[in-house]
């Protein structure tokens, strides 16, 4: 029997190594598109999760700027306005606190409305809920985080004379603005604005 018969039946032993590196590298191939995949379906997953928030956020907000009236609230001693909005820092983060349409409360059984807010403290946008309309000036309002990954949350208010202001109300001004324009900075730079006629 010759040297090419007796090869014939098997493999050489740098044959073998040769497929056993083509399969490796296959392998690692397809281990790194795996891998990217997942990567890819996961980052869509988180970001999908972050815009539903983000969607939530703005459409509660409009619900419930919908739903303002012009009800002046007691705390403690100060009397404060229906619609309280001004810029807390030097950036003109907003703190928004306004009087809603709701239920009655069964402790207020003829407020028939609710005194809530709305902030942005440490990257977070921060819903504010008072017990009741009127209130000692002791009493803090509960406070649930919305949203994070904030850099800037801006609430202008359309006054009678057609003119957009950051705070309300402006002097002799009582009531609710004609309209508001909501702006929300995301920490990627990019931004979200809604527009909501009032009157």
């Amino acid at each position: 029997m010759g040297i090419a018969e007796r090869r014939a039946g098997g493999f050489t032993l740098v044959e073998a190594l040769v497929a056993v590196a083509i399969l490796a590298i296959v392998a690692t191939i397809a281990w790194r598109a795996t891998a990217a995949m997942t990567d890819s379906e996961a980052r869509l997953a988180s970001e999908s999760a972050r815009w539903r928030r983000l969607d939530a956020l703005m459409t509660r907000m409009e619900a419930d700027m919908r739903k303002a009236i012009p009800r002046s609230v007691r705390h403690g001693s100060v009397v404060e306005p229906a619609w309280l909005a001004g810029p807390i820092d030097a950036a003109g983060n907003t703190t928004l606190v306004f009087t809603r349409a709701g239920p009655d409360a069964i402790d207020e059984p003829d407020s028939g409305g609710q005194r809530i807010g709305y902030r942005l403290r440490d990257g977070r946008i921060e819903l504010l809920y008072w017990p009741r309309l009127d209130n000692v000036a002791t009493r803090d309002p509960a406070t649930y985080a919305l949203v994070d990954g904030i850099t800037r949350f801006r609430v202008l208010q359309l006054g009678a004379d057609a003119r957009w202001t950051e705070r309300w109300p402006p002097s002799g001004v009582d009531g609710i603005p004609r309209g508001v324009r909501v702006d929300v900075e995301l920490a990627d730079g990019s931004v979200i604005e809604r527009w909501l006629a009032l009157q």
